[in-house]
């Protein structure tokens, strides 16, 4: 298939892998911030690949990991409610929340509906007029767009009965926690390229300048993060720091200036928590005045709504890159895809999911990984 199969050729991955062990001289500790691009790195074997010339750290880049565990709450109070239809993607359908998941909430009774588009959410709003129809909106800036235009087409549609429950989140804020922290290891970052499709680079550069880090913005098919690598560790090998692009297929400077219009119309930004984390200043959206009747947060007033995580979960240290996931005592054991503790071993992007999944079958050769 044109713009994947040309991007896993095992063969030009190897050229890319020698040349990257050759270049290196020492360990380099690298972090990946997106999810998609930590299942591509474990289940292909990159890391293994590549040996001791750079340890990936799994940062937070997944936005169901990082949905805070009262906004799941918030979530499971409004879908319980009667005369209420909430809808979501799939993947939030199994994150647990302090006591139970959406799927809990719909064997009850509960009408929880999986939908493709947000836009599918307003269409149902607009079918059941008698029904209030909340839509769980979280993601990084990759899904945002979409996510603000379900609103602007429920104003426009004069819809009455429409909700949005915001959990948006932004990956710089999230860099620079992870590079002002006192236990910060990271020496190079993997940049989002689908977040960069969106918002474009801009933002990357004064993170490059004020902590002195490379920033590589990746794709995230094998030959795309291997050549990402190859760019940070050439640049680490130099003592350059630059914000480089490896992904111009698909990303530009300036991103796509519609939807950035788009976002800035609808939202405003707004201190978030993070799950595992904490509150990372102007790190999320919530929706702006002009939107305010669409809040969801507001209308069914659950926003003071607050829980404490487990403590035997470990997720924390592991969206930090503190910790691997098969580092956590729990990780197999009490703590697997079918009995989670965590958004991190459900979520589709989750690093402990990748490593349950993928190292467990001792991967260690591109081929084999996408046999």
């Amino acid at each position: 298939m044109k713009y994947l199969d040309e991007f896993r050729d095992p063969v030009a991955a190897r050229v890319l892998v020698d040349q990257i062990k050759r270049r290196a001289t020492r360990t380099w500790t690298i972090m990946e911030v997106c999810g998609g691009q930590t299942h591509s790195i474990i289940r292909n074997g990159i890391d293994q690949l590549l040996g001791d010339a750079v340890e990936f750290i799994h940062g937070p880049g997944c936005p169901v990991c990082v949905t805070p565990l009262e906004m799941i709450d918030r979530a499971l109070e409004i879908a319980s409610r009667d005369n209420v239809i909430f809808c979501s993607f799939g993947d939030m359908l199994r994150v647990p929340g302090s006591k139970q998941d959406l799927f809990s909430v719909r064997a009850r009774g509960g009408d929880v509906r999986i939908v493709y588009s947000p836009l599918d959410a307003t269409q149902i709003a607009a079918d059941n007029p008698d029904k209030d129809v909340v839509f769980f909106g979280v993601g990084f800036e990759t899904t945002a767009p979409a996510n603000a235009m379900s609103v602007v087409h429920a104003k426009r549609l004069g819809l009455e009965n429409f909700y949005l429950l915001v959990s948006h989140v932004l990956v710089p804020p999230a860099m620079t926690a992870i590079l002002s922290s006192p236990t910060n290891r990271v020496q190079g970052f993997l940049g989002a390229g689908h977040v960069c499709t969106v918002m474009g680079t801009s933002e990357y550069g004064p993170l490059v300048e004020k902590f002195g880090v490379p920033i590589v913005v990746s794709g995230f098919e094998p030959l795309d993060l291997l050549e990402g690598v190859r760019q940070l560790v050439d640049l680490l090998e130099d003592g350059k720091v630059e914000l480089r692009n490896a992904y111009p297929r698909a990303v530009s400077d300036a991103g796509n200036v519609v939807a950035q219009q788009t976002l800035d119309d609808v939202f405003v930004v707004t201190d978030r928590p993070w799950r595992g984390i904490g509150m990372i200043p102007k790190s999320g959206w919530t929706l702006s005045p002009r939107y305010a009747e669409f809040d969801a947060e507001k209308k069914f007033g659950v926003g003071h709504m607050q829980v404490q995580e487990s403590a035997e979960c470990h997720s924390g240290e592991v969206l930090q890159g503190l910790m691997k996931p098969n580092e956590c005592p729990a990780f197999g054991t009490s703590c697997t895809p079918r009995s989670p503790l965590g958004a991190t071993m459900v979520s589709s992007e989750g690093a402990c999911a990748a490593y349950y999944q993928f190292r467990r079958l001792g991967v260690t050769d591109l081929s084999a990984a996408n046999a």
